[in-house]
């Protein structure tokens, strides 16, 4: 499949380089162990925002994960699992703008330590990422720039969390939580959109 977005690493390599698919299972760890920590953070925080950030992680953890388990698939096999991801991850991003939503009516101010302290967990976990990855990083490189382009997007996420924290424990209110949760939630189903455009694209060329 074609994945102009970075989310599964380069394939080809993945199948020739025992190293480099170590580094993207350690990655998918990271990513989908964090992820369920910081989903179970949210709920006990009341924070959107954290629940936005982790489904993030465990976007990129699954999307990963599915990549490497399918390295023996076919194209179509691994486009029509893609398909069901991509549909299954933009559902459950719609899901957190809708609870936002819901909450803006009853807005109730999260546990802002909580929110900081996992959001700061959360940019840890995004720097040792990119380091497992760095030294298979080739200068001018497409999946090197995806690479740091994932991680750049996920480290401001991060920031905008802790951010928001810290304006939830100055104000008292829930608002810097919900936008945050917002805009996160967004950024989510633009990935999600790409990963099922490149899908469908790749079902077509694939049933032609």
């Amino acid at each position: 499949m074609n994945d102009e977005c970075g989310c599964t690493g380069d394939q080809e390599r993945a199948r020739v380089d025992p190293a480099y698919r170590r580094a993207l299972w350690i990655v998918v760890v990271l990513n989908i162990g964090f992820g369920s920590l910081e989903l179970a953070g949210g709920f006990m925080a009341a924070s959107e925002a954290l629940k936005a950030d982790s489904l993030d992680f465990l976007g990129d953890g699954s999307i990963t994960l599915v990549g490497l388990l399918a390295l023996t698939w076919s194209a179509l096999a691994r486009a029509r699992v893609a398909l069901v991801q991509g549909l299954f991850l933009g559902a459950l991003g719609l899901g957190v703008i809708g609870t936002a939503i819901w909450r803006a009516l009853n807005a109730v101010a999260p546990d802002a330590e909580l929110m900081g302290g996992l959001g700061i967990a959360a940019l840890a976990v995004n720097v040792v990422s990119a380091l497992v990855l760095a030294r298979f990083r080739e200068k001018g490189d497409a999946q090197a720039r995806a690479i740091w382009l994932f991680s750049r997007n996920d480290a401001l996420n991060n920031v905008a969390v802790i951010t928001a924290a810290g304006l939830v424990a100055w104000t008292k209110s829930a608002w810097p939580d919900l936008a945050v949760a917002v805009v996160v939630a967004l950024v989510f189903l633009q990935s999600a959109r790409e990963i099922v455009r490149e899908a469908l694209a790749e079902l077509r060329n694939n049933s032609s």
